[in-house]
């Protein structure tokens, strides 16, 4: 849910011939990107530059101030990002106009005003903020697209004045207040006279950033047998829904489909600044501290849950290169200020997952858990990956093998011997037939129309068949229901001691940056980009996730803790929780249920698989043939523990654990804890 994504995308009709193209662009027109919300030219009062809320909202303490952190995020950069600009450059090639559709988001009040046309940018103003990105003016106007009563009365006729109410989340299907009332998630009050204000729900939900983090290229519809075909020519989608068109981006699906759109879970402040329950994007993205979002001298309230505009993603380079190309009297940044934000963008990858280590006869283990609350990684896929890299040393230490290298003058990666976490979409036949491009792996993303890998590592409470309804499942690889890690197995040398581990993230691949210059032939914005890539050390990777492991003792991947337990008639969530060793022959395991109902009874069953089965109006995580740990009746506490015999034949299998107990005052008599997973080493 980073500001830095590009949106640009195709519209062209079936062509009645199949013969090939002789060149591209592809035909296209307006009509073909049309999109229902709020149309260039119907708001009454013109977006407000960022530079004209500084004199409130910033200058007094970085930490609380939001405009410092907004301006070093890639949300205040989406104007001027120089990948943004030689990849819309690219699109336009491939497709006349495309670049309309890239600019709804990356500078929506240039698009409002009518300034994204033509769609080369030509026309952005920089003195008229077009190229602040997603600026304040924008976000704090927005229109919650679902009338609700929690939302400012004002909605229902600003709703009513439209063609088309977006139903389908994305694409920058926005819609703005015509008016300059700002929204937001506090009641400013009776006396607040600086500007007109709007009390906004929409403003603390994650719809509000599907908008432009649900990308879809409604060039193309959805067939019976699951590809992806043109549409008629210079005729809008006929759905205007996503799960209708080719996915480009999935994020916001992602976390719908997760276990944090169904409730806050404790994340014990990884991610949620003073807060432990986190749900929504911005209750990580933006997180919550005490604090003023207004200058203290002009009677600024202090919260305690105001949030930090921060916007962290992955990003790591872009804004030295917007740095290097813009003034700072411009762009609102500075060096500290850049810095400061490659940090806490470096802080929130390191504490998106977890890294375990284990091994097995001749076999190390590396399993990552996404802590997230969408794919590891997510998001624009174009030059973006995570890997693992693995150093085996001998007894004295020195590395003796070395898998997932990466040269840092070359920027080249070794990817055969390795795992590498990406995305990749391409061409079918068909579209190969439509542009005289080849079939296969493409970054010409406004033509592609195949998913050819998605390797990510999904969300918890990731279910195959809601990821399907969304486009958004595994290609070329499968993970088990609510399953949110996964294992890579590398074979030990014979002369090692031990390994060490690190996973790597990368903004920007040396094969993405020089697709951009070579296939440009309209301008230089490629060679620009380029330039700033090597300039600023070739996307240097993120390292994060690090850690060591000795073959002399063995070792087991710690029990995963996975699903949603059901609350239960006391209020309290059932949670079942290992204690001990998985390992057989070590000091044992227990699995400890709490919080149930005192005094009831409670019964913890095993299953060889794992499944998403409604169930008691909860859901049973046991897939396959179950057997029973043990019964018995929970304590004062609503407490028991439930011992595991450790038995050798039990070594490298893996069993998943749920509790159930009884809850006469609650729903279906029953209550349903989380599950766990839990594999048994040596």
């Amino acid at each position: 849910m980073r500001a830095r994504l590009v949106i640009c995308v195709l519209s062209l009709g079936s062509l009645a011939s199949a013969s090939l193209l002789s060149q591209l662009p592809l035909p296209t027109t307006g009509t073909d990107f049309q999109q229902p919300g709020t149309q260039p030219g119907m708001i009454i009062d013109a977006i407000v530059p960022s530079n004209g809320c500084t004199t409130c909202h910033s200058g007094y303490d970085e930490a609380q101030e939001p405009y410092t952190r907004w301006a070093a995020s890639m949300m205040g950069q989406a104007g001027r990002d120089p990948i943004f600009h030689a990849a819309m450059t690219i699109a336009n090639q491939d497709a006349a106009g495309s670049g309309e559709y890239c600019m709804r988001c990356h500078t929506p009040g240039a698009w409002l005003a009518g300034r994204a046309t033509p769609a080369d940018g030509s026309a952005l103003d920089p003195s008229q903020g077009d190229l602040d990105g997603v600026n304040c003016n924008v976000c704090h106007r927005l229109v919650d697209p679902v009338l609700t009563p929690d939302n400012p009365p004002s909605d229902s006729g600003i709703l009513a004045s439209l063609a088309q109410v977006p139903h389908s989340p994305g694409n920058g299907q926005y819609i703005v207040d015509p008016f300059d009332v700002r929204r937001g998630p506090f009641d400013l009050g009776p006396n607040f006279f600086f500007h007109a204000f709007e009390q906004s729900n929409f403003h603390r939900e994650s719809l509000l950033c599907a908008t432009c983090h649900q990308v879809s290229n409604p060039a193309f519809s959805r067939q019976q047998d699951g590809s992806y075909k043109l549409n008629a020519t210079n005729q809008p989608h006929p759905t205007h829904s996503s799960e209708d068109q080719f996915p480009i981006e999935r994020t916001f699906s992602e976390w719908l489909e997760s276990d944090f759109a169904k409730r806050g879970i404790d994340m014990t402040g990884r991610f949620g600044g003073d807060k432990n329950m986190v749900q929504s994007c911005q209750d990580c993205h933006m997180p919550k501290i005490t604090g003023t979002g207004c200058q203290p001298l002009l009677g600024g309230e202090v919260r305690p849950d105001l949030p930090q505009h921060d916007f962290n993603g992955a990003n790591s380079w872009v804004l030295h290169a917007v740095r290097s190309l813009y003034p700072d009297s411009e762009t609102g940044l500075s060096a500290e200020s850049v810095e400061a934000a490659h940090r806490r963008n470096g802080s929130m990858l390191a504490r998106a997952a977890d890294l375990e280590l284990d091994w097995q006869t001749n076999q190390l283990r590396v399993r990552i858990i996404n802590q997230s609350g969408h794919k590891l990684p997510t998001g624009y896929g174009e030059g973006r990956r995570m890997w693992i890299e693995v150093q085996f040393l001998n007894s004295a230490g020195n590395t003796i093998a070395t898998r997932g290298a990466y040269d840092p003058a070359t920027a080249v990666l070794s990817t055969g011997d390795t795992k590498v976490y990406e995305v990749k979409h391409g061409l079918d036949a068909y579209m190969a037939a439509q542009t005289g491009k080849p079939a296969g792996e493409s970054f010409h993303f406004v033509l592609n129309n195949s998913v050819l890998k998605d390797n990510r590592i999904p969300p918890r409470g990731f279910s195959l068949p809601r990821f399907l309804d969304h486009q958004a499942e595994p290609v070329g690889v499968s993970f088990a229901e609510g399953q949110y890690w996964d294992d890579t197995w590398y074979t030990i040398p014979a002369n090692a001691a031990s390994a060490r581990v690190r996973v790597w993230h990368q903004t920007t691949t040396k094969e993405y940056i020089e697709f951009l210059r070579d296939e440009n032939t309209t301008n230089n914005l490629g060679q620009i980009a380029h330039n700033q890539w090597v300039q600023h050390g070739k996307s240097s990777p993120t390292r994060m996730l690090e850690s060591t492991i000795s073959f002399s003792a063995g070792a087991c991947v710690e029990p995963v803790e996975y699903g949603l337990g059901k609350r239960g008639s006391n209020g309290r969530i059932p949670h079942l929780r290992a204690l001990g060793s998985p390992r057989i022959g070590g000091s044992g395991l227990n699995l400890r249920l709490e919080s149930g109902v005192p005094g009831a009874l409670a019964m913890v069953l095993h299953s060889p698989s794992s499944a998403t089965i409604p169930f008691a109006g909860g859901a049973l995580y046991l897939g396959g043939s179950t057997a029973r740990l043990g019964v018995t009746n929970l304590d004062a506490t609503g407490s028991a523990s439930f011992p595991v015999p450790l038995l050798s034949g039990m070594a490298n299998t893996s069993r998943n654990y749920q509790a159930i107990l009884r809850d006469s005052a609650g729903s279906h008599g029953l209550g349903l804890s989380n599950a766990l997973h839990v594999e048994f080493c040596q």
